[in-house]
């Protein structure tokens, strides 16, 4: 059963969030949230005012997908994951 758009966002607020909070994550984390970005990004009933957030969201996967470190990459960008937090809860 494939997830309509709000529990996309959810499960991609679920993973910043854990990103966030934990300091750590999983480069397959990271390729979920490319994926989820993609499928957002073309669905119609998302609202123009996210899809920035979600473009610097994409480029946050991509640039952890091929670091050398993960965990260092996540930790350089706590306060970022906290406002994509922040927006995409505003969002739902």
């Amino acid at each position: 059963m494939p997830l309509n758009h709000q529990d996309q966002v959810q499960l991609l607020t679920d993973i910043l969030s854990n990103h966030q909070t934990d300091c750590c994550g999983s480069i397959s984390e990271c390729e979920q949230l490319e994926r989820l970005v993609k499928s957002l990004m073309v669905n119609s009933n998302i609202q123009e005012n996210i899809k920035p957030v979600l473009e610097e969201i994409y480029q946050y996967s991509q640039h952890g997908i091929n670091s050398h470190s993960l965990d260092d990459h996540i930790l350089s960008n706590q306060q970022k994951l906290s406002q994509w937090v922040d927006n995409m809860n505003m969002y739902t």
